[in-house]
């Protein structure tokens, strides 16, 4: 089950790291995540486990 929890959410996209310099140009939205990590909130590997959590 994912955690869902402010924290859960920090942890799981790794939003604790300092990467101003990359989300800072050419915008930081719908960028596919790098190998280093950036970009982790991009990520769509859960959407499956919460689709069946909120069965839809």
């Amino acid at each position: 089950m994912v955690n869902l929890s402010p924290r859960g959410i920090r942890e799981h996209l790794k939003l604790n790291r300092a990467i101003y310099q990359k989300t800072a140009s050419y915008g930081h939205f719908g960028r596919k995540p790098r190998e280093d990590g950036s970009f982790s909130w991009e990520k769509t590997d859960l959407v499956n486990e919460l689709k069946s959590a909120f069965n839809m």
